[in-house]
């Protein structure tokens, strides 16, 4: 099934990663507040009214977990409906009404679909494989910036990577002991941007390679957290995705973007 995907852009920009010379590099990370990998901006409404479609209609191309990262799943779910209050959640015992005022039936069946429906963020279960690198294990993932669900998932990080540049065998081992090192209640954030043309919703398969020679009118922001599941032991990459237009961004912004410009990708 085929649906127009709209334009949905947030006015501003709270993380700029190009701007702190901590998150400008691969694969460059910060501190974030224990609590802090969830949160809500002023396109809560419309990036959740795309993600009640995808989840609906879509389910295939968003949705996968594998049967061992499920106690993982369950883990997740246990420790963010606890955190949404906090955010202008009502929350009960069988539903959660929105802050954009939509009621969430609670399915503790569908972990990952009930969370997807609540939080921008798209949810990635990274679990260690065999060899001592993390393999992707499972998500919700409505927001894909030119990859594919499918492609990527029970893949090793090299793997998943593998069409990207800049990820080399070095940065690969750098991120794997990185991964390794978060530890529970000490997540840490870091970022990636370019210019694009492409809507939230971007699957695309490696064989389709990038298209940039195209007008790039976007800066697409990803805000990755890596949060380390304290019983399982399985990592969450979190991805709250911005869209935003150059004239969004503030002084500072678009001064370090001048200086350290950003690739381009479609």
């Amino acid at each position: 099934m085929s649906f127009e995907i709209p334009v949905i852009l947030q006015s501003a920009l709270p993380f700029a990663p190009w701007v702190d010379p901590r998150t400008r590099k691969l694969p460059g990370t910060i501190p974030v507040g224990g609590d802090d990998w969830i949160q809500i901006d002023d396109a809560y409404a419309a990036q959740m009214a795309l993600r009640d479609r995808l989840i609906a209609e879509r389910p295939d191309a968003v949705l996968a977990l594998a049967e061992r990262a499920r106690p993982a799943a369950e883990e997740l779910w246990d420790m963010l409906l606890p955190l949404l209050p906090a955010l202008g959640f009502q929350t009960g015992p069988d539903a959660v009404r929105r802050p954009d005022g939509v009621t969430v039936p609670l399915d503790r069946a569908r972990p990952l679909a009930t969370l997807g429906r609540l939080v921008q963020e798209d949810l990635v279960l990274m679990d260690e494989g065999e060899a001592g690198e993390h393999v992707f294990a499972g998500a919700v993932l409505c927001f894909p910036a030119g990859w594919s669900l499918s492609e990527k998932f029970d893949r090793p990080m090299m793997r998943i990577h593998r069409p990207v540049e800049k990820y080399t065998e070095d940065v690969g081992k750098r991120v794997q002991r990185l991964m390794d090192g978060v530890q529970p209640g000490r997540p840490l954030c870091r970022g990636t941007a370019h210019h694009t043309n492409s809507r939230l919703f971007n699957p695309r398969t490696e064989a389709m390679g990038r298209a940039i020679d195209a007008e790039l009118p976007f800066i697409r922001v990803e805000r990755q957290c890596l949060v380390r599941l304290p019983v399982t032991r399985l990592v969450l990459f979190s991805i709250h995705t911005y869209i935003v237009r150059p004239e969004a961004l503030d002084a500072d912004q678009s001064a370090a973007l001048a200086e350290f410009p950003l690739r381009h990708a479609a």
